[in-house]
C-alpha cells in the first residue's frame, strides 16, 4: 500500500508539473495578444493623424488670396485657381499637374516671358487673366522630326560669311531714311516684356510704316501695314535674325524667317533693343527646346 501510494503521489506531483506550465503559456499568449491588439490600434491612431496634416495645409491654402486664371495650351484651356502669393515656379508646378508638360519645357507668358522667381501679384496678374504656354512633353518631341533647328544652324554659319547687315545696299536704302519720327523710345542696355500695346513706327523693307502685335492667345503674331494686316502662326515661323543698327545700337534691324530659305525673310528696321529678346523668346518658344 506504501508503495502504491508513494507512486500514486508520484503521478499526482507529475500530473502537476505538467499542468503548472500550461497556465503560464497561455497568460503568455493572451499578453502577446493583448500586446499586438494594442500596438495594432496605436499603429491606427498614428496612422489617421496623416491625413490630418494634409487636411490642414489645405485649409492654409485656402485662407491665401487666391486669383483664377485661365491657362492656353496646345488649343486647350484649362481653369486654375491659384494664391496671389504663389510665384511663378509655383504656377509651372500646377501647370505640370495640369497638362503633363514638365516645367522645364514650358514657356509661360503673360506679357511677356512669366519670371520664375516674382509673385504673380508683383507681375499683376489678375482675375479671369490667359496665360499663354508653349512647348511639348517628351514624348512629342520624340514623335516630332523637325528640320527647325538644321535651318537655324545653316542660317547663322551663312551670316557669319556676309558683311553686318546694316551694310548691305538691300538695308541701307531704308537705314538711310534715318530714324523715324514717331518710333517708340528705346532704352539701351535694358531687356523688358513685351508691352500691351503694338510695336509700332518701324519701317518694312519697302520703307512703309509697319507695327508688329503679339496675339500670345492665338499663337500669332500680327504684321500691320498701312494696307493690310497678316496673322502669321508663330509656330511657322523658322528663325529670326536681329543686328543692332551701326551708329544707332539702341535699335535693331529684324528679319522673322516665314520659310525655308531667306527670300522668306519678313524685314523690320528700328525695333527697340529692350524688346528684341522678349521678340526672339516669345516667337522661338514653340521649338528651342527640340
Amino acid at each position: 500500500m506504501a508503495a502504491q501510494d508513494g507512486s500514486e503521489v508520484a503521478g499526482m506531483e507529475a500530473e502537476v508539473t505538467q499542468k503548472v506550465p500550461e497556465v503560464p503559456c497561455e497568460a503568455a499568449g493572451q499578453e502577446d495578444a493583448a500586446r499586438t491588439e494594442q500596438a495594432s490600434l496605436t499603429d491606427g491612431e498614428s496612422t489617421s493623424a496623416q491625413p490630418a496634416a494634409v487636411s490642414n495645409g489645405e485649409e492654409s491654402e485656402e485662407g491665401k488670396e487666391m486669383v483664377e486664371v485661365k491657362i492656353i495650351w496646345n488649343k486647350n484651356k484649362y481653369d486654375l485657381k491659384i494664391p496671389l502669393d504663389g510665384t511663378g515656379a509655383k504656377l509651372k508646378e500646377k501647370i505640370h499637374t495640369l497638362t503633363g508638360l514638365p516645367p522645364a519645357m514650358q514657356k509661360v507668358m503673360y506679357k511677356g516671358l512669366l519670371p520664375e522667381d516674382k509673385t504673380l501679384r508683383e507681375i499683376k496678374v489678375t482675375n479671369g487673366a490667359k496665360i499663354m504656354v508653349v512647348g511639348s512633353t517628351i514624348n512629342d518631341v520624340l514623335a516630332v522630326n523637325t528640320p527647325k533647328e538644321v535651318i537655324q544652324q545653316e542660317v547663322k554659319a551663312e551670316e557669319n560669311k556676309k558683311e553686318p547687315l546694316c551694310r548691305q545696299k538691300q538695308h541701307r536704302k531704308v537705314l538711310d531714311k534715318g530714324k523715324p519720327e514717331d518710333v517708340m523710345p528705346s532704352i539701351k542696355g535694358a531687356k523688358e516684356r513685351l508691352p500691351t500695346v503694338p510695336l509700332s513706327g518701324m519701317y518694312n523693307k519697302s520703307g512703309g510704316k509697319v507695327r508688329l502685335t503679339f496675339k500670345l492667345e492665338q499663337d500669332q503674331l500680327w504684321i500691320g501695314t498701312k494696307e493690310r494686316t497678316e496673322k502669321i502662326p508663330m509656330g511657322s515661323i523658322k528663325n529670326v535674325v536681329t543686328e543692332p543698327i551701326e551708329g544707332h545700337e539702341d535699335y535693331h534691324m529684324m528679319a522673322f524667317q516665314l520659310g525655308p530659305t531667306e527670300a522668306s525673310q519678313y524685314w523690320v528696321y528700328w525695333v527697340p533693343t529692350q524688346f528684341v529678346d522678349a521678340i526672339k523668346d516669345t516667337v522661338l518658344g514653340k521649338w528651342q527646346y527640340f
